[in-house]
């Protein structure tokens, strides 16, 4: 995997690219085009984000718009929108952070259990808030889920809708991964909070298995009857919000409990009630497996470089270890015998 400027140098409003987060390498479909960019003054970093070739443009700008009032701190919304007359383009703050696929294949495979259920209660509270806002995310997938060192950090708002008017098919419309996509606004009906559901858990059966279909098989114990739920074809079928997070709190703080990797009791999670997100305390050190931890410092150590670096000159290609690059849809990532714990 490379991941570099695919048009060096690109303008974007008032930035400049200076690495590329989507190369495509992992088969997985992003739902827009994203990229780190720096301010005319390099005196700060966005993320831009670009609409895919058909999308509609309008519509993109109208979800970008209406991102910016989510409130959960795992929501990534615009801060910075296209001008009339510009092409459409929007920013959101800069963090080191990776695509969900290009996490599993930093870490040589599946994500672990710790992790996943952390993300679960992460993304659950944050779809509460949504859907509390009167809101559906409607784009849910792997690639629109980022991971960084305090946490997720969801994106692609809006990316059904942005694909395609109500009523008409979405199956196979740019930026809409399939196994993500719910089979009722697949089919064209509009989105809902339990399509989010869905698509929760086909991101979630993502990050445990490298595919967003596993076979119960695939899936540990806590894991496979909550994830199945949430795949059901039938929308009725699927858990809520608040069930999930009774489910993912309990099973994540378990599992923080566990001896960590230096063979020491890790501290137990405790749930703060009030303003503070429940899923908080989830996320504390050891939440990502060490190799993620190291991607993101690369990155970062990448993009401080960039003050002295001409933007056609920079590529990152962060630490994937040997056989982790064959993931695709459908198909669990290649462990790699030459990885470390």
């Amino acid at each position: 995997m490379h991941a570099e400027i695919g048009e060096a140098g690109r303008r974007t409003g008032p930035y400049t690219a200076l690495i590329d987060l989507d190369d495509g390498s992992y088969g997985v479909l992003a739902p827009e085009r994203r990229f780190v960019a720096r301010g005319a003054d390099a005196d700060r970093m966005v993320l831009i984000s670009i609409p895919l070739p058909g999308t509609d443009p309008q519509r993109f700008m109208a979800e970008a718009e209406a991102s910016r009032y989510l409130l959960s701190p795992w929501a990534c919304p615009a801060v910075e929108i296209a001008g009339a007359g510009e092409p459409p383009w929007h920013a959101r703050p800069y963090l080191p952070m990776l695509p969900l696929p290009t996490a599993l294949a930093v870490h040589g495979g599946p994500l672990p259990e710790r992790t996943v259920l952390a993300l679960g209660a992460a993304l659950a509270e944050s779809l509460a808030i949504c859907h509390g806002q009167g809101l559906t995310h409607a784009g849910i997938s792997p690639a629109a889920l980022f991971l960084a060192a305090d946490g997720p950090r969801l994106t692609g708002f809006g990316a059904v809708r942005v694909a395609a008017p109500d009523g008409t098919s979405r199956a196979g419309l740019p930026g809409l991964e399939p196994g993500s996509l719910p089979p009722e606004q697949a089919a064209g009906g509009r989105p809902r909070p339990l399509g989010d559901v869905y698509a929760l858990g086909a991101t979630l059966a993502y990050a445990a298995t490298g595919h967003t279909t596993p076979e119960r098989e695939e899936l540990t114990p806590v894991l496979r009857t909550v994830i199945g739920r949430c795949l059901s074809r039938d929308p009725q079928a699927r858990p809520q919000l608040t069930e999930l997070m009774d489910t993912f709190l309990p099973a994540a703080s378990q599992a923080d409990s566990s001896p960590n990797s230096a063979g020491l009791p890790a501290t137990p999670a405790t749930y703060t009630a009030g303003p503070t997100p429940r899923a908080t305390a989830l996320l504390g050190p050891g939440w990502l497996p060490g190799r993620v931890i190291a991607a993101l410092a690369h990155q970062s150590s990448v993009l401080l470089a960039a003050e002295r670096a001409v933007p056609s000159s920079l590529t990152w290609a962060p630490p994937v270890p040997y056989g982790a690059h064959s993931l695709r849809p459908g198909t669990p990532p290649v462990p790699s015998a030459h990885s470390q714990n």
